[in-house]
């Protein structure tokens, strides 16, 4: 669903100053627009970032019988209502949006109507089997490529059944589309989640009025949702993503004499882990005007550039910056000493495999750093840095993150397609360009 491929570069610059607002968060808009269409009314979502993966989701809900209207990043969705979605005339094609075609099976799987997905070729790789077995567990059927890949199809049964499930690895993605195949099913369904994920479900299903409980236990936090209970339109307001806010907040950390605030940011506990590392590495990060928004916490965050130094990132901490490793990888290349990731075995499973994309990255642009199955070390300040060319995967996050690692380099750090930024981050180069970074794209 990108354009043409672009290749792009980053060089020194000056300091960046200025104001920014990055788009809305790409999490919250996918919910936004699910719960909308399964809620019965009209809700209203002012901030929706406006990206590739998000109007797939938005065309999605919009074939199984929602009707959406958008304005710029307002959007009006008069919603269906639990178990009267339509089935879809044709395929559904999720471009590289991972998160909408997971939490769609969910949906699906609750309701008595078949959907076939398709998706670029990265989301054609990525692993479905994660959400498709405990959906099979509930009734649904599910009939994919080899390894639970897209293309795939799911029919939803007439009863879907409640179930209780442990996840076995730690994803919002899967504990989010369990809960929406259990809003249409009898009964209580319930997640347990050994170690905690980002909660945007759970804030948005009470905010459309589901009753969801989330209780501790001894084997994990127990969520739970009551099915068939109908879901009421809401008004929603998407704060700015935390993972594209951390690209201009690491550049400003990186390029001596930098000052930035960065507006609106949320600061959902699940969602702040990069935040946390880089205060620990060091780096002068305020916030400001912290405030309620819908349920969750955001602020405005003053960048001032400063002189970072290596850290050991613990495993537990992934869960809550597992997009924003290779963001990371960029700051720990100028920061004194050693940077330490652990619990990195999702990344081989995004867009790419991007443990080793970022690899790969730091090898062709002189960067030190030593890399196992699960684990990252980059050792910063030890080298010239850049005179690479960097190869994206289509993956959005290892383009934004080396054209960030540029900005601060001895030479010019050069990605080979610039159009996938677009997946989750339209502007990028027009909003560092506007703070003073030097990023060119070729015509």
């Amino acid at each position: 669903m990108t354009g043409k491929r672009r290749v792009a570069s980053a060089r020194a610059s000056g300091p960046l100053k200025g104001d920014v607002r990055v788009p809305g968060d790409k999490s919250i808009s996918h919910r936004a627009l699910m719960m909308a269409t399964l809620a019965i009314g009209r809700s209203n979502i002012e901030g929706l970032l406006t990206a590739e993966d998000v109007l797939a989701t938005a065309a999605a809900m919009r074939a199984m019988g929602a009707g959406i209207a958008i304005d710029g990043t307002r959007i009006t969705v008069d919603g269906v209502g639990l178990g009267a979605l339509g089935e879809p005339d044709g395929v559904i094609d999720f471009g590289n949006a991972g998160t909408g075609t997971r939490l769609t099976m969910g949906i699906v799987a609750g309701h008595p109507i078949a959907a076939t997905f398709v998706g670029d070729a990265s989301l054609s790789r990525r692993p479905m089997g994660r959400v498709a077995n405990p959906l099979r567990e509930m009734g649904a059927e599910v009939v994919a490529r080899s390894g639970d890949r897209l293309p795939l199809t799911i029919r939803g049964p007439q009863t879907l059944a409640p179930i209780e499930y442990r996840l076995p690895v730690a994803s919002a993605q899967v504990k989010s589309a369990i809960l929406f195949a259990g809003l249409n099913a009898p009964g209580e369904t319930t997640v347990i989640e050994p170690v905690p994920t980002r909660d945007h479900t759970e804030r948005m299903l009470a905010a459309f009025g589901a009753t969801v409980r989330r209780t501790p236990s001894p084997e994990g936090l127990r969520i739970t949702v009551t099915g068939r209970e109908p879901l009421r339109p809401c008004d929603v307001t998407v704060p700015a993503d935390p993972s594209s806010a951390a690209f201009p907040i690491v550049a400003g950390l990186i390029v001596p004499g930098s000052e930035l605030v960065v507006r609106d940011v949320m600061l959902n506990p699940s969602r702040i882990g990069l935040i946390t590392t880089l205060v620990e590495m060091g780096g002068a990060l305020t916030m400001e005007n912290e405030r309620d928004a819908g349920g969750e916490t955001i602020a405005d965050i003053r960048v001032v550039a400063s002189r970072l130094k290596g850290v050991t990132v613990p495993a537990d901490r992934a869960p809550s910056m597992i997009d924003e490793y290779p963001v990371l990888a960029a700051a720990a290349a100028y920061a004194e000493g050693t940077t330490r990731m652990e619990g990195l075995e999702e990344l081989r499973v995004k867009e790419s495999d991007r443990l080793a994309a970022v690899a790969a990255g730091l090898a062709a642009n002189g960067v030190p750093h030593a890399t196992g199955a699960d684990w990252l070390e980059v050792t910063g300040r030890a080298a010239t840095i850049g005179g690479g060319m960097v190869t994206t995967h289509l993956d959005h996050r290892i383009a934004m993150s080396f054209l960030v690692l540029g900005l601060g380099a001895d030479r010019a750090v050069t990605v080979d397609d610039a159009s996938v930024m677009e997946t989750s981050f339209p502007g990028f180069v027009d909003l560092m360009t506007r703070i003073g970074g030097t990023i060119e794209v070729e015509a």
